[in-house]
């Protein structure tokens, strides 16, 4: 059997014994392998799952049918959705693995959590819609990460640790803290050791126990009691945050779009939601500030003062 048709088995997993030993002969057996690999750990449901390839299947289809309106008559094109998603695994992916400067990238979807490991055992939690890179070939001369969402660090002891988030550079050395970077919204807390925050010009240390936050150009300072972050476990918490974060971090959690009525987004918020359940999420940041919501079949969901 030819090298193309022993892939396509490989990858619908219908190879016999025989097949099996040929791919394995394959000079590049293990490029396939590490591909595999990498789309399994690349998008991750939840942070000690790890979606399959049948998933990512299952979300293109997903994705694209419904960008056709004509959904019903349109089934012919599904077995070249199967096509496509071999296509990004092999191109897309692969070439996230096998980038000369050794950049590796990992991003996460809406509702998403995922774990990666860093090359010095470090590792990193990524949360709902949030992405990081970093250079695994130059990693022992410069441990740095750049962060664009929030992730929640375990550092391994050794040389100065970077984490350059926007603006904001966050320098440890081994500790474990937690970093938010959304539009307009800068956030670090600290779990465990001492951290250092660099920020438009501004110093701080944090140690363990202490919370930093920047919310449009402004500074407050904070304690925490909390020993990780409470998203770890399906819980988004706030203190003292606007509401338009946490209609934000919702909307990241749960894949819905708000519309809001009347409805003052720069008020303070203190309390949090469920990441498991869409009506109790809802109850719990409507109810205290008495508004009522409407959700439409579409996942849009309509928020208004009673």
């Amino acid at each position: 059997m030819d090298k193309e048709n022993l892939i396509k088995k490989w990858l619908s997993d219908e190879l016999t014994t025989e097949e099996w030993e040929a791919f394995r002969r394959l000079d590049d057996y293990k490029s396939h392998v590490k591909i595999l690999e990498g789309a399994q750990n690349f998008k991750a449901s939840e942070v000690s799952e790890v979606a399959s390839l049948d998933d990512l299947y299952a979300k293109l289809d997903k994705q694209q049918i419904s960008s056709f309106k004509e959904k019903d008559s349109n089934t012919w094109y599904k077995p070249l959705l199967r096509i496509a998603a071999i296509l990004v695994l092999l191109l897309g992916i692969g070439s996230f693995f096998f980038m000369d400067n050794g950049t590796r990238n990992f991003e996460t979807l809406i509702s998403e959590k995922t774990s990666v490991a860093l090359p010095d055992a470090s590792t990193v939690m990524l949360n709902s819609k949030s992405k990081i890179a970093f250079n695994e070939d130059k990693w022992g001369d410069k441990r740095e990460v750049v962060l664009d969402g929030e992730a929640f660090f375990k550092v391994a002891k050794g040389s100065k640790f970077d984490v350059v988030a926007g603006t904001g550079i966050v320098s440890v050395k081994g500790t474990q803290f937690n970093v938010k970077n959304r539009k307009g919204y800068f956030e670090v807390k600290c779990f465990e050791g001492l951290v250092n925050v660099q920020y438009n010009g501004q110093n701080k240390d944090l140690p363990a126990g202490s919370t930093l936050k920047i919310v449009n150009g402004t500074m407050t300072s904070d304690m925490t009691s909390d020993i990780f972050p409470n998203w770890l476990n399906n819980i988004s918490s706030f203190k003292s945050v606007p509401l338009y974060e946490v209609i934000n971090e919702f909307e990241r959690q749960y894949d819905v779009v708000f519309s809001l009525e009347n409805i003052d987004t720069s008020r303070i918020f203190t309390g949090g939601f469920v990441h498991t359940n869409l009506e109790d999420a809802l109850k719990s940041i409507t109810l205290p500030l008495d508004f009522t919501y409407n959700i439409d079949s579409d996942n849009h969901i309509r928020l208004y003062k009673k």
